[in-house]
Formats: structure tokens, sequence, C-alpha cells
């Protein structure tokens, strides 16, 4: 050091006698701060840095205030007061300091304390030098950073907004937003698309508003976008004049939207062009080597996201064209009701699912009635849907019971070899006398809305789903029986009206009971309710809505008939066919002979249960004439005739003939191709008018 040797006092024993070669080199200066007695030796170089000359420096460390602003040096002394009462062996800090001029130089210095046995800070030796030239290398290279991770992120932001997008509507709607512009430094954005041989115009920003969206224009015109498809190349066009002299068809464009330059962008997927975009500004514009790559890799992200959505939207429309292939172009009239249906497609997904109803005329005047929902949302799901539905309308026309229906329809799927199950609810429905026989596999319970607007949920016993049974062997369903009154409605659905993000299934229950109560008193105008519901919620499930109201009056006077089937071994049968019997004898009007009816009808059924190995098969109708009579038939496989017997005092047999005999007006056996038919007959007074 120049003034070494007037400060020697103030140096550590292990200071080098010559300073470092290295540090002159390097421009660093060194300094040794006592801190018994405050005075600070410095070296010439470290004087340098502070632009002082050696007469100027006193050792006092205050001297050097007047290179350093107040807000620096208070900065600075923090510092170093925190490392020495921390008992940390070094500190280190960037400053900035005034030079003679008065500009402002960054200073670095590093200090190392010196302490005593007991850990006093004795002095603190440390180092020196300018970083002007450090700090701004770092600035420039931060800003560089900056820079490429802007345009990294002008890509990444795009390609996250874009991720989302299922539709090309949704890539039109991001391409379109301001804050994508924004990124891009672009005024505006135009989109087209190859349809045909021939290119659309599926998005144009507010600039080209005046151009229709729908313009078609050939691949071999003179425009830039067809040119940039064509060619599967790039276009940058700087200037309004490179604009006027490569593109004169497009100067009345130009004119009339204010673009002056642009990079139009071939959109290639697979390895075919479907469309370019246009990124358009209002000034001129140069594209650098680096905005260029950034434009092209643009292209290429936007080109794989308008790829998903067409392939989305080609597999959608499939999907749903199946779907509506699948489901009743209409509903059948059915004599006695009112039947409104509805369906809404999924929001998300693949749109499309496994959801349908049917309505099916049945043997006898009665109707079935079909709600259904297969597993999964794709194309799959619909071609499971149409197979079963086409099965299970087959079982049912044939005259089935319902739960024959259901069973059959189980094994039929497990033997489709298909990974689905299905849920469904079926439904036998009497209208002449309002009584539905119901088989639940699996599916929501069906709801009733009384004719005075109130809506219960109807606990219906059920099975496991089609397909499960089938597969576990549990293919017994129950069968539940539900009278509905002359204008009450029955109400199915699939589980996306009922389910509802947050709330259990008995809250979904309510909401709808609030919904039907609430609702319209029209049939279709209250399925259109249900419909806006589940579009306001955005469901994520597909919904099929089914909706039968008994005409009131629908009980005809004379006219009326019920056939059912009744399995042997099978008590729930016999309780539901008993249960049917007598609502059908108290609609059709019996006066007090019902109950005569009842238990004549009812001591046929189980006679032709215990004696022979096969089902029964009831018939109740109403015969005109010059007196009106009810006439019970009940058929069986067995070809031997009944015979009456005496039951004796204690005997829990014998008496059913001999109370048919007693109880009707007349009763007789007819011979049938399979077996026989019981029949009685009874004298009712005239039916309601």
């Amino acid at each position: 050091m120049a003034d070494r040797g007037a400060n020697a006092h103030s140096l550590p024993d292990d200071w080098p006698a010559d300073p470092d070669p290295i540090l002159a080199l390097n421009r660093i200066g060194s300094f040794d701060w006592d801190l018994d007695s405050g005075l600070m030796a410095m070296d010439g170089q470290a004087l340098a840095v502070f632009d002082m000359r050696p007469d100027e420096y006193d050792d006092n460390p205050e001297t050097l205030s007047v290179r350093i602003p107040e807000d620096e040096g208070r900065r600075l002394d923090e510092t170093v007061s925190e490392a020495l009462k921390a008992g940390v062996e070094n500190y280190g800090a960037y400053f900035r300091m005034r030079l003679r001029d008065g500009t402002l130089r960054w200073t670095h210095t590093q200090g190392y304390i010196r302490r005593d046995e007991e850990g006093r800070p004795l002095r603190i030796v440390g180092l020196i030098r300018d970083a002007t030239q450090e700090l701004n290398d770092t600035t420039a290279r931060s800003r560089r950073i900056d820079r490429r991770r802007r345009e990294a992120g002008i890509v990444q932001s795009t390609t996250d907004a874009l991720a989302g997008a299922r539709t090309l509507a949704d890539v039109i709607e991001v391409l379109e937003d301001p804050s994508t512009l924004e990124r891009l430094g672009a005024s505006d954005i135009a989109l087209g698309l190859l349809e045909g041989g021939r290119v659309r115009l599926r998005a144009t920003g507010p600039a080209l508003g005046f151009i229709r969206e729908a313009e078609h224009f050939r691949l071999d015109e003179a425009y830039p976008m067809a040119e940039t498809i064509r060619t599967v190349t790039p276009r940058f066009i700087e200037s309004r004049a490179e604009f006027e002299r490569r593109y004169p068809a497009v100067n009345g464009h130009l004119r009339r939207s204010g673009i002056s330059s642009a990079a139009y962008l071939p959109l290639v997927a697979q390895g075919r062009p479907i469309g370019a975009l246009a990124v358009l500004y209002r000034e001129d514009t140069r594209f650098g080597e680096r905005a260029r790559t950034l434009l092209i890799g643009l292209g290429s992200t936007i080109a794989q996201s308008v790829q998903r959505a067409l392939f989305y939207e080609q597999e959608k429309d499939l999907a749903q064209g199946l779907q509506q292939a699948m489901l009743p172009r209409s509903v059948p009239a059915v004599p006695g009701a009112r039947i409104a249906v509805r369906y809404r497609s999924a929001r998300a997904g693949r749109d499309v699912g496994g959801d349908w109803y049917d309505v099916i005329p049945l043997p006898g005047g009665h109707t079935g009635l079909v709600i259904g929902d297969v597993q999964g949302h794709d194309t799959h799901a619909a071609a499971v849907m149409g197979q079963l539905r086409i099965v299970l309308r087959a079982y049912a026309a044939e005259g089935h019971p319902p739960a024959t229906v259901m069973a059959r329809a189980s094994g039929f799927l497990r033997d489709l070899d298909t990974d689905r199950f299905v849920t469904c609810l079926y439904a036998d429905a009497d209208l002449t006398t309002g009584v539905l026989q119901i088989v639940r596999a699996g599916h929501l319970d069906p709801m009733v809305r009384a004719a005075d607007g109130t809506c219960t949920r109807v606990p219906v016993p059920g099975g496991m789903p089609l397909g499960l049974s089938a597969e576990f062997g549990r293919l017994q369903y129950p069968v539940a029986t539900v009278e509905l009154d002359p204008g009450n409605t029955l109400i199915l659905c699939t589980d996306g009206l009922v389910e509802r993000p947050g709330d259990d299934l008995d809250d979904g229950f309510r909401t709808l009971a609030r919904l039907v109560r609430e609702g319209p008193a029209d049939l279709d105008e209250l399925a259109d309710v249900l419909c806006a519901d589940v579009d306001r919620r955005d469901g994520l499930d597909d919904v099929a809505i089914l909706l039968m109201r008994r005409r009131t009056g629908s009980a005809p006077a004379a006219g009326g008939r019920l056939r059912q089937h009744v399995a042997p071994e099978d008590p729930e049968a016999l309780s539901g066919a008993r249960h049917l019997i007598r609502a059908a004898v108290r609609s059709w009007g019996s006066g007090e002979r019902a109950d005569e009816i009842e238990l004549a009808a009812d001591e046929m059924i189980v006679n032709a249960l215990m004696h022979t190995e096969g089902s029964a098969v009831v018939t109740l109708r109403v015969l005109t004439g010059t007196e009106r009579r009810l006439r019970v038939e009940v058929e069986d496989t067995s070809s031997a005739l009944p015979r009456r017997r005496e039951a004796g005092e204690d005997g829990v047999s014998g008496r059913g003939l001999f109370l048919v005999d007693r109880l009707a007006d007349g009763w007789g056996v007819e011979a049938r191709g399979t077996g026989k038919c019981v029949w009685c007959e009874f004298v009712v007074p005239p039916g309601p008018g």
C-alpha cells in the first residue's frame, strides 16, 4: 500500500507485506479497520475506487461520507452492525458512491471480522471494488433472461389458455381474447380453416368485422392466407407498402381495417395443412429472427388445439347422431294419459352418454315406461344403450311381467360382453285402473306430483343394475305396485337431473320436488322448466326425463280390461296381483260386490298356483250387453280339470271352488291350447257415467 508505513500500527500481523498482484490487476482495493481506535487504513487502489487522492484521506472513515449518499451510508452501517452483533465472520454489501463529477458508481465491499478469544470484534479487514460493470452485465443478462421468459411466456400462457378449449368455439374465444392480443402485441387476429378445398374464415377480430365470418375463398386466390396454406410456409409482411406490392388484392381490406403489417402462420397437424392464422398489427413491424421463431412456435401450438377441437366435434357429432338414432323418434299416444319426454346431453366429457327413455305399447292395453342410464359418456355407451333399448322393448312387448323383462335384459347385457352396467326402471302401467307395477334395477326412485301440485318421492324396492345382477346371479327383482290417481303425474328421470355438486341425493330429490311443485301445470312446460334447470347448472351428466300424467276421467264405465301374470312361489307377485285386482274392481264401479269379486279371483289364482306346476295369468274385463258383468279368468298350463271338494271342519283347503260357486253368478272351465281357463262372472251395477 502507498500509505502503509503511516498506518502500520493498524494492520494485522498476517497482512501481506506487498499488495496481492491479482487484486491490483483486478482493480480491487483493500482496507484494515481498527475497531478500538476507529481508524481505517486503505491502500491506493481502495482510494481510487472512492475517487480520492491519498492526501485527501486521513484514515478516518467519516471522511468517506462525502462520497457515500446518506441513505446508502445508513444501509451500509446497518449491514456492518448486524454482522458484528450476529457473531459472523464476514459480510458483503453493494452500495452506490458519488464520484467527483457527481455520477453514481456501484461498489461492492467484502469484510472479514477478526475477534479475540472471547469473541469480541477487534478489527475488520476487507476488499472493495468497482461493481458498475458487473451490475451492468448482470442487468443486461437479466433483461435478456426476462425477455426470453416473456417470449416463452407468450407461448406458455396461450398454451395454458388453449388447454381447456374443447370445441372450435373455445379455441376462437381464446384467440380473440384481448389478453391474447396484448401478449402478442397485436391489434387483430384471423383464423382460416380448410373446408372442402376452400378456406373459410372462422374468426375475425374487431378490425376485420366488416368481413363476413362465413366468407369462403379459393386456395388459388392471391391472398396471403391462401398462399400460406398452399405453400405451407409462413409469410411475414412488415409494412403497408410491402402489403400493397405483394398482395394488391387485399388493398381494400387494408384501407378499411388500418392494418399495416402481419404474420401469416400455416397450421399443420399430422403432416398436413388444416388452415392458417393471421396475426395483424396496425403499425409497421420488424420481424426479427427471434420474433419469427416465436410466432411459428405459437402457430404450431394453435394448430394442435384446432386439430384437437375438430376431432372432438367430429366425435361429438358422430356420438350424438348415434344416440339420437337410438332414442325413440316419437312417443306413441297413450289412451288415458299424456306423455312428455326430454333429453339433454352433458356439457363435458364426450358430450354424449347412454341415457334413454321409452314408451312401449303392451298387450292388454297396458303401457310400458322405461328410463335408463348406461355407465360412461362415449359412443360405446350410446351403442350399448341402443341395443339394450331394442331388447328390453322386445321382451316387454311379448307380454312378460316386469320382473321377467328386467331379468332377461340383465342376462342380455352380460352376454353382450361389455364392461358397462346399466341402471334402469321399468313400469307396466294399466291406465284404466291407474295401477303401475314398477321394477327398479339400481336406478333412482320415481316421483309423483299430485293434482294439487304436491310432489313426493315414491320409495320402490330395487335390485342390482342390469349386467351386474346377471353376473352375480341376483336376477330376482321385486315388483312394487303404485296407484296413480287421475290428474297425478309420474316423474321418471336419470341422475343428471337430481345430482348436484356439493349436495347428497336426498338434497337433490328435495330440490327437484320443489321445482316440480312450483313448476307450471302444463306437462310440456314443466318438462321445459326441468331442462332449463339442467342448462343453468351446466350439467356434467346426461339427463333423460319421462313425465306421464293420468287424465282425469280416464277410468271407463265399461270395456275395462286387465291382464296380469303371476309367477309360482313368488309371494310378491301374488300380492301385486291382489293389489291390481282390488284397484281395478273398485275403479270400474262394482258396487257392493267388490269384496266378493276380489275373494273369488284370489281363490282362483291360489288354486292355479297350488295345483299346477306353472304360473297363472289372471284377466279381468267388463262385459256389456243387457246387463253389465265383470268376468274373471285364470289361465294355467295344466289340462287337468278342477274338482270341487268338501273341506273338513279344520281343513285349510278345498273351499276355493265352493266359494266361487256361492259368490259368482256363473262360473266354468274352458280348455285352452296350452292348458285351461277357469272363469267366473258377476253382475255389477252400471259404471260411472
